[in-house]
C-alpha cells in the first residue's frame, strides 16, 4: 500500500529557534497598490503622502501593506486591524502584548521582513549602486579594522565588501532598537570574499555590548546584499518569497 502524503507544512508555522525571512517585489500593479495602501493606517498614509516622488510613496504604501498582511497571516488577524507601537528610534513593534517580533527593510524595489517569537531582531538590504571611493565613507563611519579590512579586499570586490559591512552593521543596530543613532564606529563585523558574517569587538566595552548577538548574511536578490541580526545563537532561517503559491521556501539554512 502507498504511503499516505505527508502534510504539507504551512509556510506560517513559526518553530522555535526559527527566524522567517520574506522577500517581496515593491512593483506591483495599480490594483494590487491601492488594495495594499487600504490596509494602512491614517497615521501610514499620511506618511506616505509626505514623500515628494510618486514611487517613494509608492514603495512606502506597498512595503508596510505587504506588512501588515504578513503578520495578519502570522496572527489570523485582518491586517487593517494590526497596530503598532514604535521604540524611541522607531523601530516598530506590535503594539499590546507581542506574539511576534518583527522588522522589515527595503531598498528601491525589493522589501524583505524578518519574523521571530523568542528574540529581538534587525534585517538590511541595499541595491548594490556605484560608490565612488566606498573608501571615504568607511573613514567616517566603520571602525578601525573594518577600514583596514576594506582597503585590503581587491579593487574589484571592494564595492559588494562596502556593502556586505554597512547591511550587517545596520541589522545589528536595528535589532537593538537604535538604528543609525547607534555608535557604528564602536563594533566591528566581519566581511569580504568567504567571510562568515560575525560581530567582532573593538573595545573591552564592545565586547560586553556585542555579546548574545549573532549575525547572518542573506542573498535577498541579484544585485542585493543583505543581512540578519538576532539575539542569541542557535537560530536557524527559513526563506521564502512573496507570493509563493505552493506555500515552500525558496531556500532554507
Amino acid at each position: 500500500m502507498p504511503e499516505a502524503p505527508h502534510p504539507r507544512r504551512s509556510p506560517w508555522a513559526l518553530r522555535d529557534g526559527e527566524i522567517h525571512v520574506w522577500r517581496a517585489s515593491l512593483d506591483r500593479p495599480a490594483p494590487s497598490v491601492l488594495a495594499l495602501r487600504a490596509l494602512l493606517s491614517e497615521d501610514e498614509r499620511a506618511r506616505a503622502d509626505r514623500f515628494l516622488l510618486e514611487h517613494h510613496r509608492r514603495r512606502f504604501a506597498v512595503c508596510r501593506g505587504l506588512l501588515r498582511v504578513v503578520l495578519g497571516r502570522y496572527l489570523n488577524r485582518p491586517p487593517e486591524r494590526l497596530a503598532f507601537a514604535y521604540g524611541p528610534s522607531g523601530k516598530p513593534t506590535l503594539a499590546g502584548p507581542a506574539p511576534l517580533l518583527f522588522n522589515v527593510s527595503h531598498s528601491d524595489e525589493l522589501a524583505v521582513y524578518a519574523v521571530a517569537r523568542d528574540r529581538e531582531i534587525g534585517i538590511d538590504v541595499e541595491r548594490v549602486r556605484p560608490v565612488a571611493q566606498p573608501e571615504n565613507i568607511a573613514d567616517h563611519f566603520f571602525s578601525p579594522p573594518e577600514r583596514h579590512a576594506l582597503r585590503a579586499v581587491p579593487p574589484e570586490r571592494r564595492l559588494e565588501a562596502f556593502y556586505d559591512c554597512w547591511t550587517r552593521k545596520e541589522a545589528y543596530v536595528k535589532a537593538r532598537g537604535e538604528g543609525l543613532g547607534h555608535p557604528l564606529d564602536q563594533f566591528a563585523v566581519s566581511f569580504g570574499p568567504g567571510a562568515p558574517a560575525r560581530l567582532m569587538p573593538v573595545s573591552a566595552d564592545s565586547a560586553r555590548e556585542i555579546a548574545g548577538w549573532s549575525l547572518q548574511a542573506l542573498s535577498p536578490g541579484a544585485g542585493y546584499v543583505g543581512a540578519l541580526a538576532a539575539r542569541g545563537d542557535g537560530w536557524r532561517t527559513v526563506q521564502r518569497r512573496w507570493p509563493d503559491p505552493r506555500g515552500n521556501a525558496s531556500a532554507a539554512c
